[in-house]
Formats: structure tokens, sequence, C-alpha cells
């Protein structure tokens, strides 16, 4: 019988873990004195919402308010701050950040966990542009932190002081698997023959049931994301109109909306819109994921109303979250997201 692992708390395993970890603290210290010193406030918001978020792919850990009377009402932990976040720039603020602690269900792996750190900032008045020149500046502001002159994964290397590469997602498409996908883009929707037949040309494995987004997202995976972040950081922006997700249309494009994601040594490492405010066009976003979700998954997640009235008040603004976690893995070489974190959930 196989001999079980040592628990992360046996000292000859967490004295491995602990360079990752001090290492950790330096990063986290200096991210917040970068944030302080461009007049950012840092926030606090719950961990029980009455929404965990309407992605289509994402699982919430369920739990219930009990009452002292005893009646019980559903409530979700956090898979992101994004909707508490949104309500304080409605409220008023102009730039936050959070060091936030979320949770997703369904995902574990070398760089999922289903506790982890997510660090999300906003910027009212600003564009989604201004958020590419912060994940440039914070890449450095780790690596200095961490007293390193390149980040690494799995074999993979990126200079975090390298100007990060910017890169459409239709050139990346075009580029890394040979697909125009603005093309199979129609009338604000996808359009899943198009899509389909473009990738069997390239050689793309799809099956009989699988939706236009299933499709992007397997090119995404198999062709794109490999290749960036390689020897330097790679911002693959203006993503086709049904990945908007929170993100608004783009004015001189109806094809695209204002999103990006940044990736470091082929791993995706922050995700960022500029901010869509349009409540009704929200809440026709949610339904559809919602709806989507029932269909793959049979369950859906309740809208978070008060989250929609906030939205119609909420200034035009930017936000990104990155994944802390990752961050610190790239800049600490470490190659499963346990080493990095404190205390791991256990294992089952």
């Amino acid at each position: 019988m196989p001999q079980a692992p040592s628990p992360w708390w046996a000292p000859d395993v967490y004295v491995d873990r602990r360079p990752f970890l001090l290492a950790r603290g330096r990063i986290s210290a200096a991210l917040r004195g970068w944030f302080a010193a461009r007049d950012f406030i840092e926030v606090e918001t719950p961990i029980l919402q009455v929404s965990p978020g309407n992605e289509t792919h994402l699982h919430a850990f369920a739990t219930a308010l009990i009452a002292p009377s005893g009646e019980r009402s559903s409530l979700y932990l956090r898979t992101s701050p994004e909707f508490a976040c949104k309500k304080l720039l409605a409220a008023g603020e102009k730039r936050i950040f959070e060091f936030a602690r979320v949770f997703r269900n369904r995902e574990r792996g070398p760089t999922h966990h289903p506790e982890f750190a997510m660090l999300e900032w906003y910027r009212a008045g600003a564009t989604y542009e201004a958020l590419m020149d912060d994940c440039a500046a914070l890449l450095g502001e780790t690596a200095r932190a961490a007293d390193v002159k390149i980040f690494s994964y799995r074999g993979q290397t990126a200079d975090p002081f390298k100007t990060p590469e910017r890169l459409s997602v239709d050139e990346a498409f075009t580029r890394y698997a040979g697909i125009d996908i603005l093309a199979t883009v129609k009338a604000g929707q996808g359009d899943r023959a198009a899509v389909a037949k473009a990738a069997t040309a390239a050689g793309i494995q799809i099956a009989d049931n699988d939706t236009w987004g299933d499709i992007f997202s397997r090119v995404l995976v198999e062709r794109v994301e490999p290749k960036l972040g390689q020897g330097r950081a790679t911002i693959l922006y203006d993503y086709p109109i049904p990945h908007a997700a929170l993100a608004r249309q783009k004015k001189n494009d109806p094809r695209v909306a204002e999103r990006f994601e940044l990736y470091v040594c082929g791993v995706e490492l922050a995700n960022a819109f500029g901010e869509l405010t349009d409540a009704a066009e929200q809440r026709k976003r949610f339904a559809a994921d919602m709806a989507e979700k029932e269909r793959i998954y049979g369950e859906r997640y309740p809208l978070d109303e008060d989250f929609l009235a906030a939205l119609a008040r909420m200034p035009e603004a930017s936000g990104i979250a990155l994944g802390f976690d990752r961050l610190v893995m790239l800049a600490t070489g470490a190659q499963r997201i346990e080493q990095v974190l404190w205390t791991p959930v256990s294992e089952a």
C-alpha cells in the first residue's frame, strides 16, 4: 500500500515551502505600497453574497444564512469581489483595490485551488488601456520584491521588465490557428457553423454539441494560450462580443468588447474589462449565461438585483482581476499553487 504524502505542516515539507511564502509576503507588501502611492484605497468586501457571479462555467460553494427565527436564506461564497467593488464605485469611490479571498468549486490543479487570493483593482473614469499599463508596472514591482530578473513556469520564461506584447484576439487566432475568428461573429452573435468549419479545417476536433463559445475556447486553449507570454508578458485584448462577460462593446468595432487577459509563461494571470454600465444589457447577458449553465450543469445562480441597480448608477470605469497566487508562483518558480499558500486546503 503506497504511503500517504506528508501533510503541508510537516517540518520537512514546510521548510521547502517557506522561501516561497516569505517572498509572497514581500510581494503583497510591495503591491500595497504601489497602490497607496497612486491614491488607491484598499477595501474589504464580504465573502458571503446573494449571487456568487453569473458566468456559465464557474461553480460556487453554497451555504445558508439562518436568522434568529430559524428562517433560512441561500447565500454563496463569492467567486470574485467584483459585484461588491462595483457597488463601491457607484457609491462614489474612484480608485480601489482588494486582496480578496475567493472560492471556486470543481477547480483543483497545478494553478487552481478551491480557495485562493484575487487581487482586483478599479479605476473610475479610466480606459482599459490604463490597466494594461498597470499590469506592466506591477510585473516589474513584483520582480523587484522577489529579487528576480526572470519569471518562470515549467520550462517557460518571461522577462517581467520588458514591455508586454499587445496582441488582439483576432490577430492571435490568425497567427496561431489560421482562423479568422471575427468572420464568425455576426450581428453580435457567434456563428456556430462558421467557427466549426474553420476549426475543423485547422485540425481541431469538435463535438456535435459544441457551441460557438465551446469551439472558441478550445482553439484558445489548444493553439493560442501555449504561445502567449513567452519571453515577455502578452496582453491579449479585444475579445469577440459573445465573450464580453461584463465588458462593454468597443465603440469603433461592435464585433469586439473592451476586454483583455494578461498571460505570462503561458499562464493566464489577469482578466480586465472596460466596464459595462448598461444594466439592461448586463441582465440580458446574465440570463443567457445562466440558461446555458442550466443546460450543461442542471443549475443556475440567482441574479444580484442590488448589483444591477448599482450598475445603472456606476460611472464609466475599468477593472481587473489578477490571480495573486499565480503571480507569486511565476516570480518564485513554484510548480504548484500549494507551494505559495500558507495553509492549503487539504485534499479529500
